[in-house]
């Protein structure tokens, strides 16, 4: 990961390839923002009308580039568009933008503005993700290398470090989950995420459990095992713990980790499955935050249930009508295998019970109605508590990540009436698909725990443009958010 510290140089001194400022509207123009008023003095005060001859509007998400042509050390200034009153987001968008934009360029030194430990933060933080990027299967030289070295131009004071050692944590948490969501299914099979997920327990110190098929079968997994039984790669189910040794509450994350979703026999369509190599990206969301709460110690205890398995189409892979028996006896008719992950959620939800939880959080690349219903940006919050749902789309707001309080209706039960068994996989009525969903997954919550569920089909892999310091494919959706709840509870905020 590229590497970030505080430097207290000069502005028009510093010895980097790039300078990135912070550029805000003004009038016709653009203003420049706090901390590039020693650049702009090297420009005899004229920054500002440089960039507007170039178009620079200021507006948020707007990157414009400057040759310094000598005036200061750098050779390239970079004005990143904050907006009017930027929010802590616009600051992390800003920065990744204008990082993202130096792909080839090894040294830049970032000045936008950071009077607080929080500003230092967002904007460590989105200089870290817009300096991302995949390269593990790339060959020759033609890529463009990210950015390898940030220095952060704020005073470095013990809260300033502080800030930005969180951004390094936070941003090695979602990296980790971009990595695995861009991963091919061809090198991420159920057994290689549970294995990667050894890893991490073992790198930061986290309990670790894994059932492998036979323990599945053995246990009463029926929806993980049933998933999974099509497919030569067989399933798992991981368990990672950290603890406290002060805390007094326990959050338990549960995350789908379909390695590959073709469907099964329920088929997708070819344009459907090729990007269903992030079909295990709640699962990642899981790994990836317990990775940082491992390092960053709030006092609370988690627990993260991984619920792995590929789904595929063969001679013994699961038929619509057959019946599974989920951990903890209840029944579910498959009338669609396409719809495996709450399948597979159903499996890990009952168990998470075992562990007490004073709140279970789910987290699922779920439904297609997801992007129909709320886009490719913003995650589906459902809850049994109205409560607990806003409270969570509040700590999503604060973690920078885009969320929507949803209902579940209680009407939509009944659409998953069966015939034959306890609940079917899917309702009869093609509206409402996500609630519909979510309508399922609360039937195997635990009596008396309070559940959120998080949609985030969408927001897990980004098929179109980079933006922000969010970059194509895998974007590492829902990690932040389930930092910050773990947060939230140990704080009792939530």
């Amino acid at each position: 990961m590229t590497s970030i510290s505080l430097d207290g140089t000069a502005l028009a001194s510093i010895d980097v390839d790039a300078i990135v400022i912070g550029v805000a509207p003004a009038g016709t123009g653009v203003a420049p923002a706090a901390g590039s008023e020693d650049l702009d003095r090297a420009l005899d005060g004229r920054l500002a009308e440089a960039l507007a001859a170039l178009g620079a509007t200021g507006k948020a998400g707007e990157v414009t580039k400057l040759p310094a042509l000598g005036a200061v050390a750098a050779r390239l200034i970079v004005a990143a568009g904050l907006g009017e009153s930027p929010s802590a987001e616009d600051v992390r968008r800003a920065a990744g933008a204008a990082v993202r934009s130096l792909a080839g360029h090894a040294k830049a030194a970032v000045a936008l503005p950071a009077a607080s430990a929080e500003d230092v933060e967002a904007v460590a933080l989105g200089a870290l993700l817009g300096a991302y990027s995949f390269d593990s299967y790339r060959t020759g030289d033609e890529h463009k290398s990210p950015v390898e070295e940030i220095r952060l131009l704020a005073d470095a004071n013990a809260e300033a470090e502080a800030a930005v050692e969180r951004a390094r944590t936070l941003a090695a948490s979602v990296t980790l989950v971009r990595d695995l969501v861009n991963t091919p299914p061809s090198h991420l099979c159920p057994e290689d995420l549970a294995g990667e997920a050894e890893r991490i327990a073992g790198e930061t110190g986290l309990a670790i459990e894994v059932l492998d098929e036979k323990a599945l079968v053995e246990g009463g997994y029926g929806g993980i095992a049933g998933v999974g039984q099509g497919s030569v790669n067989p399933p798992r189910l991981v368990r990672l713990a950290y603890g406290h040794p002060e805390a007094s509450k326990t959050l338990v994350l549960v995350g789908k980790g379909i390695t590959f979703d073709s469907g099964g026999l329920s088929l997708k369509p070819s344009e459907a499955m090729d990007w269903m190599k992030s079909d295990m990206g709640g699962a990642a969301a899981v790994l990836g935050a317990l990775a940082a709460i491992a390092k960053l110690k709030p006092k609370v205890n988690v627990v993260g249930y991984l619920a792995i398995a590929e789904n595929m189409p063969s001679g013994t892979a699961q038929r619509p009508s057959d019946v599974l028996r989920i951990y903890g006896g209840k029944t579910v008719e498959v009338l669609n295998t396409d719809a495996e992950g709450r399948l597979v959620m159903a499996d890990a939800i009952v168990r998470a019970g075992e562990d007490s939880p004073d709140l279970l959080v789910d987290v699922a690349t779920l439904t297609g109605a997801q992007l129909v219903a709320l886009g490719t940006r913003t995650t589906g919050v459902m809850s049994n508590d109205d409560d607990v749902r806003e409270k969570v789309v509040a700590a999503a707001g604060r973690a920078g990540e885009a969320t929507w309080g949803m209902p579940l209706p209680a009407e939509l039960r009944k659409g998953l009436d069966s015939t034959v068994a306890d609940i079917a996989n899917i309702s009869g009525d093609r509206w409402g698909g996500m609630l519909v969903a979510g309508t399922f997954l609360k039937e195997f919550v635990p009596d008396g725990v309070k559940w959120a569920h998080l949609d985030i089909a969408g927001p897990a892999f980004n098929k179109g443009e980079p933006y922000g310091y969010t970059p194509k494919g895998g974007t590492g959706a829902a990690a932040r958010t389930l930092v910050q709840i773990a947060e939230d509870l140990a704080a009792g905020v939530l």
